[in-house]
């Protein structure tokens, strides 16, 4: 059995999805959900302060996207290609 547990509220931290970009696949799907949340959530998610990203407003779409992104990785399911596509992942 293989249990993932994914953060929650509070796990944020300035520039703590900085390490992530390295890895253009993440990069590529971080961008896309950017445009589906209607935030960045790359500036938000590698810039953002603390007090900006403590919005629960900012910080669950970055969480989600931070576990998302992370479990595509893992599972080595990460592609270069824009996940909110029908079909895709």
């Amino acid at each position: 059995m293989l249990a993932i547990v994914a953060p929650g509220q509070g796990a944020q931290t300035p520039g703590f999805l900085e390490p992530w970009l390295e890895l253009p696949a993440f990069a590529s799907r971080l961008a896309a959900w950017s445009q589906v949340a209607g935030i960045d959530l790359i500036e938000l998610g590698t810039q953002g302060d603390a007090e900006a990203i403590k919005d629960t407003a900012v910080a669950q779409p970055l969480l989600v996207a931070a576990g998302l992104g992370a479990l595509g990785e893992l599972l080595g399911t990460a592609k270069d290609e824009d996940p909110t596509a029908p079909g895709a992942g």
